[in-house]
């Protein structure tokens, strides 16, 4: 029933973000300074901001960056976790102690601290945060793969595709990716959350999402300076981001459960 419900509301959420441009009901960019920072009313439904811009339209489009973005972290990490951590594990040898040194070499340092330094070479901006936390995701991903697949290989099934005569890639596609695929999704669930998280702190901190651009952790940042008068206008994206990670973490934890595997 927590999978169910969870995955429904996390459709939701992201048909809202998809759909953003004919469900927000302003141009969530447009300047009004007459209107700004009102109160809820048959117009803004939600209020406007400092500079009179819609809030509603504002929180939908930023979604579409939040959890857009996330998306295509999570497709990405796992697909290259995957692929570089079935041929390690497989392959095994030099290639194999290459690729867990790099790995290990990424993940002893704090990744959003890799991030920021990413950041700081290239500069602000959302194509920056997208390769920094590209950088950092994958390899944990590929550490995880390796170390199924080194005990997977030594299975019956595939020392009898190896005696058939299949080739290393066809044993990597049909036999070693299908059997470690599952529990490197269910970690990938949990670890959605974080990448959230990422992209609004970094978005906070003015190195993501650039103004006019709507984006929750940057809409935060916006309504920091209201916090007395307006406290609405952070309130409003951090529930969101406080109920898109509870979704993703309670997903993940469910599914870790009925498939009995262990969080990293």
């Amino acid at each position: 029933m927590t999978i169910r419900i969870c995955a429904l509301l996390l459709v939701l959420l992201f048909a809202a973000a998809l759909l953003a441009p004919w469900l927000a009901p302003h141009d969530p960019i447009k300047v009004d300074l007459l209107h700004k920072l009102q109160g809820p009313t048959s117009t803004h439904w939600l209020g406007t901001d400092h500079l009179g811009r819609d809030t509603l339209s504002r929180l939908l489009y930023g979604s579409r960056v939040s959890l857009g973005f996330a998306l295509v972290i999570f497709i990405v990490s796992v697909g290259v976790g995957l692929l570089v951590g079935a041929i390690a594990g497989y392959v095994g040898g030099w290639l194999d102690s290459i690729l867990m040194r790099f790995c290990e070499g990424v993940m002893a340092f704090p990744h959003l601290v890799l991030v920021l330094g990413v950041v700081g070479i290239f500069g602000p901006g959302l194509l920056q945060i997208l390769l920094a936390l590209l950088l950092v995701q994958w390899v944990a991903y590929a550490r995880i793969c390796r170390n199924m697949v080194v005990s997977l290989k030594q299975q019956s099934f595939i020392a009898a595709a190896r005696i058939s005569g299949s080739s290393t890639w066809n044993i990597i596609r049909t036999h070693i990716i299908p059997n470690v695929q599952r529990p490197i999704l269910v970690v990938g669930t949990l670890e959605m959350g974080w990448a959230i998280m990422d992209i609004s702190a970094l978005s906070f901190l003015g190195l993501g999402v650039q103004p006019p651009q709507a984006e929750w952790g940057a809409m935060i940042h916006e309504g920091t300076a209201y916090i007395r008068s307006h406290p609405e206008l952070m309130i409003y994206p951090g529930l969101l981001i406080l109920i898109v990670v509870v979704l993703f973490n309670r997903l993940g934890e469910a599914l870790s459960a009925k498939y009995g595997i262990e969080r990293r």
